[in-house]
């Protein structure tokens, strides 16, 4: 359940009642509410409403009709809010988002924020870098690296294709570029910063099945494109954080699973993945952030 409207109520009356805001006009009240909403969003869904607000036409995404959960951008009727769970991966993710990525409540990058607290999404831009993304990159508790595939590595990049070993003082801080695959490539080719960084490649599979992407929510033009969270599920369990990256893995397919249910598409998968994610939290005694719903 979303209570992303009933918050804007409350506050913006409280706040009307107590004299901090003066006015009684609807549009103040609503403009006020949307700063307070903001007290409740985690760092990706203040990015995405700060986008939206950009936005001069409203981006109408398959399933535009869907009474969407602000949170989990699923259905309200399918939220998997109540699943998640109060948990953190031990390393770090920078989320560069294209412009357009953002806005689209297919995003799968969104998720990897639901199992690491230390998740930094930034819009990306070839002309105006965003000041604190570069103060982070620059951090010395961190060792940021981007998480790309080999072949396009600058003659001068480290490419880094097993466990990385760092010293006591730094984390594992990994830089996901979340894109179509063309806009990925640009988004590398036009920032320097990024060449500059040691690029962590996933390693090549034995089978076919490993390269496969399980997302069904989009067409992918070839098999082995994976979905952002795909790809943060199969870093963090090559850089030996297992327990993270399958559970990330798991939470992809609840995710993907009632996202299709939601716009009434024939749901790819199994629904089984519900099944196994409820087990793999009971099995490694991790809590739920809020009371969990059953779900057909």
């Amino acid at each position: 359940m979303c209570f992303t409207g009933l918050y804007q109520k409350v506050l913006t009356r409280f706040f009307y009642l107590s004299g901090l805001i003066t006015c009684n006009n609807s549009d103040n009240w609503y403009n006020f509410g949307q700063t307070c909403i903001g007290l409740f969003m985690n760092a990706f869904q203040q990015l995405h409403h700060k986008r939206l607000l950009q936005s001069t036409k409203p981006f109408n995404a398959r399933g535009k009709g869907v009474n969407r959960c602000f949170s989990c951008q699923v259905s309200v009727e399918h939220c998997i809010c109540d699943l998640k769970v109060d948990y953190s991966c031990d390393a770090g993710f920078v989320l560069i988002l294209h412009d357009i990525e953002i806005l689209k409540p297919s995003n799968t990058g969104r998720l990897v924020g639901d199992v690491c607290d230390n998740f930094f999404p930034f819009i990306w831009s070839r002309t105006e870098v965003d000041p604190e993304l570069i103060k982070l990159l620059n951090d010395p508790s961190w060792f940021p690296m981007l998480v790309f595939p080999e072949q396009y590595a600058m003659p001068e990049q480290q490419v880094i294709t097993e466990k990385v070993t760092l010293q006591s003082n730094q984390k594992p801080l990994f830089i996901l570029l979340d894109a179509s695959w063309r806009d990925a490539r640009r988004m590398f080719r036009k920032s320097p910063y990024l060449t500059k960084l040691p690029i962590v490649t996933l390693p090549t599979g034995t089978t076919s099945d490993e390269h496969d992407s399980r997302f069904a929510l989009r067409n992918a033009k070839i098999n082995n494109h994976l979905a952002t969270a795909e790809v943060a599920a199969k870093v963090l369990s090559q850089q030996g954080e297992v327990l993270s990256g399958t559970l990330l893995d798991l939470w992809f397919d609840v995710f993907s699973w009632q996202y299709q249910k939601s716009v009434c598409q024939t749901a790819k998968g199994s629904a089984q993945c519900l099944e196994d994610y409820r087990q793999f939290i009971q099995t490694h005694g991790l809590t739920y952030q809020g009371s969990k719903n059953e779900y057909d």
